[in-house]
Order: C-alpha cells, then sequence, then structure tokens
C-alpha cells in the first residue's frame, strides 16, 4: 500500500525512521576487497543464455578479451541471457568499471544501448523474460544508468516524485512501493544522468546492507531503495542476498575491475553525494 508522508533523508527532525544501518559508523572502505573476475577466464561465473541453457558448450556471447590494455569482460550482446556469480552474497559493497562498444542487434539495433547489474538474483534462471532470474536491477544503459526495475517479482521501497506517467527517485519524494502488480508498475527513474558519454569507462558502485541498497553512478548517489522483497502469490518475503548478475541484451559492453567487499552498515557520506 502507498504511504503518504515525506521522506527527508538529510535531516534526523523527520517523519520517517532511516534504517539502523543508515545510522552506524562508515566502515572502512579500503579493506578486505576479493576480485570477482580473475582476468583470465570466465571460472566462478555460469552463463545462461535465452533459449540455449546454463553454460553452453560453446558460446561467445561472454569472453575474456583485452579493452585498453586492460582484461575485461566482453558481453556481444548477441543473444539475450547473463552471466552470474556462483556464490551468493549480501551486505557488501560491490564495484565495477564498464563502458559500451559499438554493436547492437535485432530489436535493439539503432537504439540506446542496454545491458544490466542484476543483484540479490535468487531462483530459477530465465524467470525473468526467459532470460534472467529473480532479481533487483541496477540499469545500466545508455543516458538510463542507474534506474530501478524490478524482475520477476522483485520489489522494493522507493522515495519518488511522479512525473506524467512516470517515477523519478527524488530523496525527498513520497514513499512508493514498486512491484510488476501495483499501478506504479516495477520502474523507477534515477535521479539526473551522471554517465559519462559513449566510450568512456564508467564506475558503478552498489552498496547493499540489510533490506536497503544504494546505486551510485560515478560517484553520485542515484537512487536509493528500502525493503527489498520477493513477492510469491501476494506474500512478501525479504530479498536481501542472492548472485550477481552481468546482463546481454542487445548491446556490446566491456566490464572490468569487478570487485566486492563485506560491509556492516551503509557510509553515510553516500547519502550526499
Amino acid at each position: 500500500m502507498k504511504r503518504h508522508y515525506l521522506l527527508i533523508l538529510l535531516s534526523v527532525t523527520t517523519s520517517f525512521t532511516r534504517p539502523a544501518s543508515f545510522m552506524a559508523a562508515a566502515p572502512n572502505l579500503h579493506e578486505g576487497w576479493t576480485a570477482l573476475f580473475n582476468g583470465k577466464d570466465l571460472n566462478n561465473w555460469d552463463v545462461y543464455l535465452k533459449g540455449v541453457g546454463l553454460n553452453p558448450a560453446s558460446q561467445q556471447v561472454f569472453t575474456v578479451t583485452t579493452e585498453d590494455n586492460q582484461k575485461c569482460f566482453r558481453v556481444s550482446g548477441e543473444i539475450t541471457g547473463g552471466i552470474s556469480t556462483k556464490k551468493e552474497y549480501g551486505d557488501y559493497h560491490l564495484q565495477l568499471l564498464f563502458k559500451w562498444g559499438s554493436l547492437t542487434w535485432g530489436s535493439k539495433k539503432g537504439k540506446k544501448k542496454d545491458s544490466g547489474l542484476l543483484y540479490h538474483s535468487v531462483g530459477a534462471y530465465g524467470a525473468d523474460g526467459g532470460a534472467w532470474m529473480r532479481s533487483q536491477e541496477f540499469q545500466v544503459e545508455e543516458t538510463n544508468t542507474g534506474d530501478y526495475w524490478g524482475c520477476a517479482g522483485a520489489t522494493a521501497d522507493i522515495p519518488a516524485i511522479k512525473k506524467d506517467t512516470d517515477y523519478v527517485y527524488n530523496r525527498e519524494g513520497e514513499l512508493y512501493t514498486f512491484r510488476a502488480d501495483t499501478r506504479t508498475g516495477r520502474h523507477c527513474i534515477k535521479a539526473g544522468d551522471n554517465e559519462k558519454p559513449t566510450g568512456q569507462w564508467n564506475t558503478l558502485d552498489l552498496y547493499c546492507h540489510g533490506d536497503t541498497a544504494v546505486h551510485v553512478v560515478n560517484g553520485k548517489t542515484v537512487m536509493i531503495l528500502y525493503h527489498c522483497a520477493q513477492v510469491d502469490n501476494g506474500q512478501l518475503s525479504p530479498l536481501t542476498k542472492g548472485k550477481i548478475q552481468l546482463q546481454s541484451e542487445g548491446a556490446e559492453v566491456f566490464y572490468k575491475q569487478i570487485r566486492i567487499q563485506p560491509i556492516t552498515a551503509l557510509p553515510e557520506e553516500i547519502l550526499s553525494k
């Protein structure tokens, strides 16, 4: 149910109570990094391609290549699908770099290049669009990087302002529930456009702690999600951990320096970026 009250994240004197994780001291973000990409191969990752299946014996959609003198994942975009970690993660800071290639395919030919960072990924492969697991999406798309989509039953509460038929993230906005079976739908637009011009590397930071998640694009906080959950037969349950997926969705894209570290709280500084 939609709640009609004002959400002011930067004030202590507010009618909304922040999750406890925001009140804790910021963790040390420079220790404990683990590389998710080893710079050599796709070990520790699974590939799922729509209409093909899991870990096909031969595929060229997700490969390791050298771009700008560094090893990275190349996602061709030619077949819709995803590459996902074998392990599940919760309470973490994930960081990666991406940049767009030049190729587009199929229904995306000549349109905005599209991919995505899917997190808290659980359940069956192909649950969303025949290609991805149930998950929260940190959108990676030209000019739309940082948007939120709930995939295959994922849901979240996000402070937003309604503009025509769209909902745009705003720290001081009304708290709406975004899910496929509500009038708000499953999509919320990020605040501003902090993506670099096509062809340049962008840094994405994703902070997850408890049922809260924060999308950061090139150092700017563009989206905060509260009460991350999943819905089955009308019943909600928490969605606070899972695998990490990178999408192939009709466009060539490169990912590198994919690393993760555990956190014990959400750092206050990301609220003011």
